[in-house]
């Protein structure tokens, strides 16, 4: 078990990291708020770090069907904090993650468009030890402790984050952020036959 002194998932993945460690070269942050996440998604974060030798961190974001994107903005209209969203350039390096729905679409666009161009941010990471090592020798970032994102410490700190892009699944990736979200959760698990 980790210290209760962790302030986040990163942190305690660092602890447990030197606590196991020279047992691997990449280590894996599973969330629990985030059961509907695909198996596949911890794969391509895994494949990506393999891959892509400048990246630190990676992790995956899904783009937005309409009913994903709806309910965010249903969230949002709520005063309900929904997902995260995430914003990245052409090479997938995170550009930003928010609390907030980004980049801006005009709900007449987005209401036109099968997949808009929103991308959730699922709480999956593959981290290199070294860039744990740096997370947790660096205090809390401005930005982290504003959006309560424990991911943007590593972009203030230069970090390269790469971002895997997944296409929308057959299924809504929704997270438990609020107690609302149970039941669109247990009706999509239902939906899977999962139980």
């Amino acid at each position: 078990m980790t210290s209760v002194d962790c302030a986040n998932g990163t942190e305690r993945c660092a602890e447990a990291a030197a606590m196991l460690g020279d047992v691997a070269d990449i280590f894996v942050n599973l969330q629990g708020d985030a059961p509907l996440s695909p198996t596949l998604a911890v794969e391509k974060i895994v494949e990506r770090l393999q891959q892509d030798n400048e990246a630190a961190v990676s992790t995956p974001a899904i783009r937005c069907s309409s009913s994903m994107y709806l309910h965010l903005i249903s969230d949002e209209a709520e005063g309900r904090v929904g997902g995260t969203t995430a914003v990245f350039n052409s090479a997938f390096r995170a550009l930003y993650f928010s609390k907030r729905i980004l980049p801006f679409v005009p709900r007449t666009r987005a209401a036109d468009e099968e997949n808009v161009p929103v991308c959730l941010h699922l709480g999956l990471y593959a981290y290199r030890r070294a860039a744990l090592e740096k997370y947790c020798e660096a205090p809390a970032s401005r930005l982290e402790q504003m959006e309560g994102l424990e991911q943007l410490r590593f972009l203030e700190l230069e970090l390269p984050v790469s971002v895997v892009e997944l296409d929308p699944l057959g299924w809504d990736v929704i997270e438990l952020n609020n107690p609302s979200d149970v039941p669109a959760i247990e009706r999509v698990l239902a939906e899977r036959g999962i139980d």
